[in-house]
């Protein structure tokens, strides 16, 4: 056991799995000599070589035709996108071929690969460094898409992603790669993939959250406890497929849903979370379910960037107001 960063998890579970197995490759945008930008994958490359661990030309078509040809062919590749924002030229041939490959060739090929993707805002970065792009992932039938919180679920969750059958987003909230730290088994461990987690009991509301933006909703809920407002909090940890088992239950017990993410507000995720709750917990509800958001505009520059992101404050001005609603 190890207390350790939401970063260092990550070099871990990548570690041990490429120690592991040795069909594990990982490459991408300087995520070889250099560790990638945020050093994620720093020293991986010395201990297993630049046949395994190695640098790609700033080129994400290539970057995942070639991680999608790997693993129809025998390996496990890890791929790497420097920033979320970066993967349109790649996303045709996760789409069309990564998602579809299974089904179009009938069960003859599978596509065991994941794709990292440093994901979210938070670091006073340009617009495309600081985006939220989970629907665009997390709508395409044949990915899975998921992302951590902590240390502890950033281990579980990488691993059960490699070892997946099929293509696997991993979304790593940049935010918080060292925001805070954990304790982490050293051992080898998985996070069952499409398992939504608790991590805070509540009698009042269910608020609904992933990545870095738990860690705020966490924050407001405590503003909030001293006048008597209890929140259940959800995250999510698996934006598809999503567990709506753990949803339902806590909206059948507080009777108030909320959704909490930076993403923007229109057909983004928090609207079909909802969609679910009003289609399947709706004679449960006591008050109409709410959505805070980041604004439906391109994030803003670093000056404006905490404008758009849920801060503790506002997100407990939200938890007051439905608080307040009876039905």
């Amino acid at each position: 056991m190890a207390i350790i960063t939401l970063l260092e998890a990550i070099n871990q579970a990548l570690d041990q799995a490429m120690e592991k197995d040795k069909s594990i490759v990982l490459f991408g945008e300087d995520a070889g000599f250099e560790g990638g930008v945020f050093r994620v994958t720093a020293g991986l490359q010395k201990k297993y070589g630049v046949d395994r661990v190695f640098d790609t030309p700033i080129a994400e078509s290539a970057i995942v035709g070639s991680a999608i040809g790997m693993a129809m062919n025998g390996l496990k590749p890890v791929a790497e996108i420097q920033f979320d924002g970066f993967i349109f030229p790649g996303y045709t041939d996760l789409v069309t071929h990564a998602a579809r490959m299974r089904n179009r060739s009938r069960g003859q090929f599978s596509v065991p690969m994941v794709l990292r993707l440093p994901h979210g805002g938070g670091i006073r970065a340009l617009e495309h460094h600081s985006e939220s792009l989970e629907v665009l992932f997390g709508s395409i039938p044949g990915l899975k898409v998921v992302t951590p919180s902590t240390p502890y679920d950033a281990k579980g969750l990488l691993l059960a992603a490699i070892n997946d059958p099929d293509p696997v987003v991993f979304l790593e909230p940049k935010r918080i790669y060292r925001a805070g730290k954990q304790e982490v088994p050293a051992e080898m461990y998985e996070i069952p993939i499409g398992k939504a987690k608790v991590t805070k009991q509540g009698n009042d509301i269910t608020v609904v959250a992933w990545g870095s933006i738990v860690r705020e909703v966490e924050k407001a809920a405590k503003l909030v406890e001293a006048e008597g407002i209890s929140v259940e909090i959800v995250d999510l940890r698996t934006i598809s497929p999503i567990d709506e088992e753990t949803i339902l239950n806590s909206v059948k017990k507080t009777g108030r849903f909320m959704v909490v993410t930076e993403a923007v507000k229109s057909y983004g995720p928090a609207a079909e979370l909802i969609s679910l709750v009003n289609e399947k917990a709706f004679y449960s509800l006591e008050a109409a379910p709410v959505r805070f958001t980041g604004f439906d505009i391109t994030v803003p520059l670093a000056r404006g960037e905490h404008y758009h992101f849920p801060q503790p404050e506002k997100i407990a001005a939200y938890l007051r107001k439905l608080a307040k609603v009876r039905p």
